[in-house]
């Protein structure tokens, strides 16, 4: 039985999130023991230190053990000695200095933390190709393996005019980028269009006298609702490993617009520089104007809508990695 040790808020359906939706449906496939630790990751106090330490003691010498990143990377002090002992496989979802927000010396700090730890690890694993080469080149690791998300089959969503309604499906943070889909929007009111933005999280949004919609998160039929009504997809994210909303929104045949994600986009969508509101502004602009682009855009969404993964391809990746640990 393979130990995965996660974050305590992995079903908090208040707070969801690509991470935590992935271990989910890895722990669902795959029948990990789950080993469920709360704190405050990846910045713990002593109190969720020591938790995990005593999960980590309680397992045998020489088991296998998966460990979320958020969990593993910023404490080496707990995780490096049970290295010694354990076949330990870390799963990044997001480097942990690549958070937007962070001060300088926290995110040196939270660097050079998950770098001793991923070093010490048997095994790395990361979300996407993009991924893998990031931590390779800034950590100095060789062998990271890639095990990207699933996506399920989805209805195609019928939308509402085919044009005017976006879709932003993600946290309210700042590395997601609603304040440059706020920026890229103000230039537009003079065209039809409504943005409804779904996701956990609190941020002085500025609604643009009622055309932005602020729904919180939302789960279930809820939020298939959402998709189910959407004419485009954005995601104006500054950074991104994968981008599994993005791969949700092309299973449904949803054409997307978005940045930082090159690998679940594909040739799916419109790629845009993270961060650049005028560049945004154009591709909205061209969206809602240009009747042939947006055909193009449908086409290349279905495209890649049938070149998506499954959730059961994933979990075969992962079996087959931590299987290599026990060769």
């Amino acid at each position: 039985m393979i130990r995965f040790v996660l974050p305590g808020d992995i079903d908090d359906a208040s707070a969801p999130s690509g991470g935590n939706v992935y271990d989910r449906r890895l722990c669902d496939a795959l029948a990990f023991e789950e080993v469920a630790v709360p704190g405050a990751w990846p910045q713990p106090d002593a109190i969720a230190c020591a938790a995990l330490d005593q999960a980590l003691g309680d397992i045998p010498d020489g088991e296998t053990v998966l460990l979320d990143g958020l969990v593993a990377c910023g404490v080496p002090e707990v995780v490096v000695p049970h290295a010694r002992r354990l076949r330990l496989a870390v799963l990044v979802h997001l480097p942990l200095a690549d958070e937007t927000g962070l001060d300088p010396h926290t995110a040196a700090r939270l660097d050079a933390a998950e770098r001793e730890v991923l070093r010490a690890a048997s095994a790395v694993i990361a979300t996407s190709p993009w991924a893998r080469r990031r931590l390779e080149e800034h950590h100095g690791l060789t062998g990271v393996n890639t095990v990207t998300p699933g996506t399920d089959p989805a209805a195609l969503a019928p939308g509402t005019d085919g044009v005017s309604r976006l879709l932003c499906v993600a946290s309210l943070t700042p590395r997601k980028g609603q304040d440059v889909l706020v920026e890229a929007l103000r230039p537009l009111v003079g065209l039809p269009w409504t943005c409804e933005l779904v996701g956990p999280g609190h941020a002085e949004i500025d609604r643009l006298d009622g055309r932005i919609r602020v729904s919180g998160p939302l789960v279930g039929a809820a939020l298939d609702a959402a998709y189910a009504a959407a004419d485009l997809f954005v995601l104006p994210s500054r950074a991104e490993t994968y981008g599994m909303v993005v791969t949700e929104a092309l299973a449904r045949g949803i054409p997307v617009v978005a940045s930082s994600v090159p690998d679940a986009l594909g040739r799916g969508g419109v790629l845009l520089p993270p961060g650049d509101a005028g560049a945004l502004t154009r591709a909205l602009r061209r969206w809602l104007t240009d009747e042939q682009h947006r055909r193009d855009l449908r086409h290349r969404a279905l495209k890649r809508r049938a070149e998506l993964s499954t959730w059961d391809e994933t979990a075969r990746a992962m079996t087959e990695v931590l299987a290599s640990l026990r060769a």
